[in-house]
């Protein structure tokens, strides 16, 4: 068989740095079940088909969302079921894209309240000085440590 008929095969060394995970990270993946075993060369060490990749990459974008491991992990099993869990594996996503949209919802609330705040620096002299202003000497100093008779 020639070279390039074989299925391309990579050391972990090399899947670390096309996948961007460590070493340590793809081994425990692969230990707690989110990666499949590698298959292993005569020495023992692993060898991985390139098409881990896009598993991994999907991975990825999964833990990006949040999606916590317990559910990551439970994907992967149905995954390397295969066919008919499909139906389950879709319940799944479609569960934490409601989550994940729920997430951004929450957090353009904030950016929109970030965007007014910045605004508000960017030239309202006056509701700065309403509202930001410095806090009166009188009331920085805690009760403590205000002079008697000084109110």
């Amino acid at each position: 068989m020639r070279r390039d008929e074989r299925r391309a095969l990579m050391k972990i060394g090399e899947l670390a740095k096309r996948s961007g995970l460590s070493a340590h990270t793809i081994r425990y993946y692969e230990r707690i079940g989110l990666l499949p075993h590698a298959d292993r060369d005569p020495s023992g060490r692993r060898d991985y088909d390139a098409s881990i990749l896009n598993w991994i990459e999907f991975l990825d974008r999964l833990k990006t969302t949040g999606m916590p491991i317990r559910d990551m992990l439970r994907y992967a099993a149905l995954r390397e079921r295969g066919a008919g869990t499909e139906a389950e594996r879709n319940a799944l996503l479609v569960q934490h894209r409601d989550r994940v949209r729920a997430h951004v919802a929450k957090l353009q609330a904030c950016l929109l309240v970030l965007d007014t705040k910045i605004a508000g620096y960017a030239g309202k002299e006056q509701r700065m000085k309403d509202y930001d202003g410095s806090i009166p000497e009188h009331r920085r100093k805690p009760a403590r440590t205000r002079q008697a008779g000084a109110r």
